[in-house]
């Protein structure tokens, strides 16, 4: 067990050279570029008070596994240990679950459930246990099984964008849709072609890929907020509004209401 924590003991090793820039940090890079896991969580939980006050207070729990992601990916990359890639990979697998079990519409709840949301994250986390467990098990395997993740949950994020009738939340949802395109493909080049970046002495596409895909995700999820608040919520009018200026669409989206009402207790997590 003791050995899983020894520097390099873990078998992926990515592009970047190691100990080439700090002879504390492994792959600096691929550490310090998740530096946006730990700078937005706060403002996100900061703009999401309406909603965590008035839909779900559950919604901040996503910020925080995103600062939890940040933080086992930067402690995997620092160490290369076997234990920080696990880590860094049950990360990503519980902010699925959970985005999963928070914002399913209830639509497609399975039968047996009967629309309880409650029943499905009972379900959703006996799910994550065994899947943990299978991570531990199959490291070698992890990552390209975390990454078949992401092209379902987008497929499903562009079927919901189709039946939306706000401009501005259609055009945050293709630009998530190809942020998420961009940072796999820099995922994979990463992967598949490092003699090609060595060689340009830019191995740096993993680092290009954590900052892709913290903006992927939090953008996805600030959607999947909004048709939460539309499927089951809709008198509550959900607007999709941007930090610092609503009037800059590059800015941080985030999500108000309209016309406030207490939640009903069966719908928060």
């Amino acid at each position: 067990m003791w050995s899983h924590l020894e520097r390099g003991s873990s078998p992926v090793d990515w592009c970047e050279s190691n100990y080439s820039i700090s002879p504390m940090i492994a792959e600096f890079v691929n550490t310090v570029s998740n530096i946006l896991f730990f700078l937005f969580p706060p403002v996100l939980i900061h703009l999401f008070q309406e909603y965590s006050k008035f839909v779900n207070p559950a919604i901040n729990l996503l910020w925080i596994m995103l600062m939890v992601v940040g933080l086992s990916s930067a402690y995997f990359h620092a160490t290369l240990s076997l234990v920080g890639q696990l880590l860094d990979e049950v990360a990503i697998l519980w902010v699925f679950v959970a985005a999963f079990t928070m914002f399913l519409p209830r639509r497609h709840f399975p039968k047996f459930i009967g629309g309880n949301r409650k029943m499905l994250s009972f379900y959703t986390c006996i799910f994550s246990v065994i899947s943990t467990g299978f991570l531990v098990m199959y490291p070698f395997a992890n990552a390209f099984a975390l990454m078949g993740l992401v092209l379902p949950a987008s497929a499903f994020l562009y079927k919901e964008l189709l039946s939306v009738n706000c401009a501005r939340v259609f055009r945050l949802g293709l630009r998530s849709l190809a942020v998420t395109l961009l940072a796999l493909f820099c995922w994979v080049i990463d992967r598949l072609f490092c003699d090609a970046w060595l060689s340009i002495d830019f191995p740096y596409m993993h680092g290009v890929w954590h900052i892709l895909s913290f903006i992927a995700s939090y953008t996805s999820l600030v959607l999947f907020a909004y048709f939460n608040v539309s499927d089951e919520r809709p008198e509550q009018k959900p607007l999709l509004k941007y930090w610092p200026s609503n009037d800059f669409e590059l800015g941080v989206p985030y999500i108000t209401i309209k016309h406030p009402c207490k939640k009903d207790k069966d719908l928060a997590i």
